[in-house]
């Protein structure tokens, strides 16, 4: 039999090159998937086992054992579907072969039922960051330009390039200038129910460490949201004089005027900032989000995994760890209220479950409109065998607290921070919770980043690392070969965070990509 691999252990099967290979998740799984890159012809042989009956791609799943309709498929010792009619074993079982199964009720969900040992605290591990006054700690130092409305964007972009260009190079502290732009601030119903949510977010985010308390706001002046219900009285501290500029006041004559005006209050917030210096700072001070984004059926065996891994190392040295993405976990709640450090922790994932089930029904879909085209390309059938290779990148930790969405995270530990799924939003939010440092797994590939903070990409496969060199900064696809163990790739990214921290550049910020902010706005545009 080939060796396996489990949700807990880090050694994968090692076969000769150029060998059949395969994983399987657990001794109870009738199902593995192909590890061979461009996959399988229809009549390979695993020796003693069985001869596949059809071509199978990379990732995509085997039948194990013969199937009859109806029978449950088993992945991750998890039941991730039904078969759709008989499947003989050795065959190839894509999506059309899976009936999904349904959701995992709320009720009755075990609450705070496993104790995992206490871990010994990991001690001694430093980063060279930025200290804010409110005791939180950067990563990077970055002037923020926070606006309160999309039609201000065009007017940001233009100043953020003048000032990178006149005004930055005289302040070498400082790594960047950046607009926080969005689709915002008129045309929504400010009043409804849940416009809280972006309006927290955009304030949260405005906060964020890297910024250093020293972010300016851009406002047109007519908008909905004006800049004092955005940042209230007491929420920013004023400092080095005004942080407003709003474009229809009387002062501004013609646009060079508008561009003068927030030049000039640049000036004063790049003084400010560059006098900060980085300093010897605990791992502890880091606020890491994790999230995966163009996943495959990779991503639970390799880099989610390895990310798990990493994230339990943080929580000993006193870290706080965010994993999100609702969608993509609501399968496996059973699991997660399981690990909450208490029943009220358990209570708070099941609230946000519920509003979530709540949100797309009533947008009149449900979870299966999660998966991608490109997941299912990548071997995932649907969003329950999805949602075991997400969850894994939580690692093992008690899960100690809950953040709502726009929320800022005011714990350590394991955090579970409920955001959609969308890989833009999930960032965004993750930003406003006061993430420092992002970490983001992919199978099929994607060049996401954000402005704000560093963001780390991971890699599932051989293929994708070996591809996009110079857009993944580590490979996990090693572990699918038996050629690293997900130790082993954990210790590595932790170890890089640690270096991500003190300056040094990922591929996403030597490149300088980033995505637009995405705001979660589930109350009504009008």
């Amino acid at each position: 039999m080939n060796e396996e691999t489990s949700m807990g252990e880090a050694t994968a099967p090692i076969r000769a090159a150029g060998k059949p290979l395969y994983i399987r998740m657990h001794d109870n799984d009738n199902v593995a998937i192909v590890v061979n890159e461009g996959g399988l012809p229809a009549g390979a042989e695993f020796p003693g086992e069985f001869v596949l009956r059809d071509r199978v791609p990379q990732g995509h799943k085997i039948a194990l054992a013969d199937l009859a309709e109806g029978d449950a498929i088993r992945r991750y010792d998890v039941v991730i579907g039904h078969a759709a009619r008989d499947i003989p074993r050795g065959s190839w079982i894509d999506e059309s072969l899976v009936r999904m199964p349904p959701a995992r009720d709320l009720a009755n969900l075990p609450l705070a039922t496993r104790r995992a040992p206490p871990a010994e605290p990991l001690e001694g591990y430093t980063f060279e960051g930025y200290r804010n006054a409110d005791g939180s700690v950067a990563t990077r130092n970055i002037l923020a330009i926070t606006t309160t409305v999309q039609c201000v964007a065009g007017v940001v972009e233009h100043a953020v390039q003048r000032i990178r260009a006149e005004l930055l190079p005289d302040y070498p502290n400082v790594d960047d200038v950046i607009g926080l732009e969005h689709t915002y601030g008129c045309g929504v119903a400010i009043d409804a129910p849940n416009a809280d949510i972006p309006i927290r977010t955009l304030r949260n985010i405005s906060l964020n460490p890297n910024f250093g308390g020293q972010a300016m706001v851009v406002s047109l002046g007519c908008e909905k949201l004006q800049p004092a219900r955005l940042l209230p009285e007491g929420s920013i501290p004023i400092q080095n004089g005004p942080y407003i500029v709003t474009l229809q006041d009387d002062r501004h004559v013609g646009f060079e005027s508008m561009i003068a005006s927030i030049m000039d209050m640049a000036r004063l917030r790049l003084a400010a900032l560059n006098l900060r210096q980085r300093e010897t700072c605990s791992a502890a001070d880091l606020v890491v989000g994790v999230q995966c984004g163009g996943s495959d059926a990779f991503s639970g065996v390799t880099a989610n995994p390895a990310v798990g891994y990493a994230a339990d190392l943080l929580v000993r040295a006193g870290a706080t760890v965010m994993f999100s993405e609702t969608t993509e976990v609501r399968d496996g709640i059973d699991q997660l209220t399981a690990r909450a450090a208490n029943e009220e922790v358990a209570q708070a994932m099941i609230r946000e479950m519920a509003w979530y089930d709540d949100y797309l029904k009533k947008g009149g879909v449900d979870r299966s409109a999660n998966t991608t085209p490109g997941n299912k390309k990548g071997g995932l059938a649907n969003i329950t065998e999805k949602a075991m290779g997400s969850i894994v990148k939580s690692g093992s930790s008690v899960i100690s607290g809950v953040v709502s969405p726009g929320d800022k995270v005011r714990q350590k530990g394991l955090i579970y921070a409920a955001t959609p799924a969308s890989d833009f939003i999930c960032g965004t939010l993750q930003l406003a919770a006061g993430m420092n440092l992002h970490i983001f797994t992919t199978g099929r590939g994607t060049p996401y980043g954000l402005a704000a903070v560093p963001v780390i990409k991971v890699a599932t496969r051989d293929d994708l690392a070996r591809r996009w060199h110079d857009l993944m900064d580590v490979n996990a696809g090693a572990i699918a070969t038996g050629e690293a163990s997900i130790a082993d790739v954990g210790w590595e990214l932790f170890r890089l965070m640690l270096d991500v921290a003190s300056g040094r550049k990922t591929w996403a910020e030597h490149w300088k990509l980033h995505n637009a902010l995405t705001l979660f706005n589930p109350a009504p545009v009008t």
